[in-house]
């Protein structure tokens, strides 16, 4: 097994908008970068405080966060969440991921 790579306690960040599954208000996700501009730790914020949906979106992103540290590349990760038929991301954590991957 890969050694996880833990950030910096400081470190660069960003944070953006991004909408997803018909919500009026957007996410917001914020985005910890290692020294050298590799992503290393997300953060998803939005929908209803203490709804299942925004409970999935923090967790999803735990996972996010977690999967990165160890190394798994977001093509991979990508390649592996649930799409629509339409090629579209199903969930907030793919609209992230496909988010982080546009140029």
């Amino acid at each position: 097994m890969t050694e996880r790579s833990m950030l910096p306690q400081r470190r660069p960040a960003e944070t953006f908008a991004v909408h997803h599954g018909g919500q009026n208000t957007p996410f917001y996700v914020t985005i910890g970068y290692y020294p050298g501009g590799r992503i290393g730790e997300v953060f998803i914020a939005g929908g209803k405080s203490g709804s299942a949906f925004e409970a999935i979106a923090r967790d999803g992103s735990v996972l996010l966060s977690i999967a990165l540290q160890f190394g798994v590349p977001l093509e991979t990760i990508q390649h592996a969440i649930t799409r629509e038929q339409n090629g579209g991301p199903s969930s907030i954590i793919g609209a992230v991921v496909d988010r982080l991957i546009q140029p």
